[in-house]
C-alpha cells in the first residue's frame, strides 16, 4: 500500500503519520492550492510552550524551521521566544500590524484518541488554540497544522507534561521538514515566468 493509499486526504483535511516515506513532499504538494496566489507575507505562527514536554511541539518546529532558513516564510514562534497563551493576542497583533494582509498558517500541538497519537493534521481552516486545556483563547491562521502527541479526555495537563520528547523532537522535525517543502515550493511559484521575461 502507498503513501497516498494511507494518507486520508479531503478537499480542506489532510492526516498522515509522521513516519510515512515522503509525507513533507505530499502534504506540502497537497495545501498548496490552499495558498493565495497574489499574497507576499506568509507567515508561520508555532504556537505552545517550552515549559510542557508535548505542548513544545510547535516552538520546537519553529526553531528547526528557522535553522532550515527559510526564505518565504516568517517565524514566530521559538524555544527561546515562544508564542503562547499569554502572549499569543500581543503576537497577533505585532504581526498585523507589521504585515500588510498577512496569510497565517498556525501549528501547535493536539490530542486524540491513542490511534491517531503520531498524526500530522493540516486543516484549511483557522486553528482554535487551548481547546484540550479549556482555554479561551484567538483562533490563529487561514490554515493549521498540528501533531497529535498524546491521548485526550482524561488531566490533559499531566498528559502534555508526559508526553515522550523523543516523539514530539520528530514529529517537530517533520512538520518543519513540511514546512520547508512549502517554503521552496512558495520560491518557485513567484519567480517571474522565464517566456515572458524574453519577450
Amino acid at each position: 500500500m502507498n503513501l497516498k493509499n494511507r494518507l486520508r486526504i479531503q478537499s480542506n483535511h489532510f492526516r498522515a503519520n509522521y513516519k510515512e516515506p515522503d509525507i513533507a513532499k505530499t502534504l506540502s504538494n497537497q495545501v498548496l492550492p490552499w495558498f493565495p496566489l497574489q499574497a507576499n507575507n506568509f507567515i508561520a505562527v508555532f504556537i505552545g510552550t517550552d515549559r510542557s514536554t508535548g505542548d513544545a511541539l510547535g516552538p520546537l518546529a519553529g526553531t528547526y524551521f528557522e535553522e532550515m532558513q527559510p526564505r518565504n516564510l516568517h517565524v514566530y514562534g521559538t524555544i527561546h521566544n515562544p508564542v503562547h497563551a499569554v502572549n499569543l493576542q500581543e503576537s497577533l497583533f505585532s504581526i498585523y500590524k507589521k504585515y500588510d494582509k498577512p496569510y497565517l498558517i498556525a501549528i501547535d500541538a493536539c490530542l486524540g484518541k491513542s490511534s491517531s497519537v503520531g498524526s500530522i493534521i493540516a486543516e484549511n481552516k483557522p486553528l482554535k488554540p487551548g481547546l484540550a486545556l479549556n482555554k479561551q483563547l484567538p483562533q490563529v491562521g487561514n490554515m493549521n497544522i498540528t501533531g497529535v502527541v498524546n491521548v485526550s479526555g482524561f488531566m490533559e495537563h499531566t498528559v502534555l507534561q508526559n508526553t515522550r520528547l523523543s516523539l514530539v523532537m520528530d514529529m517537530a522535525l517533520e512538520i518543519a521538514s513540511i514546512l520547508k517543502q512549502i517554503d521552496k515550493q512558495l520560491s518557485y511559484s513567484q519567480q517571474p515566468n522565464t517566456a515572458e521575461n524574453m519577450i
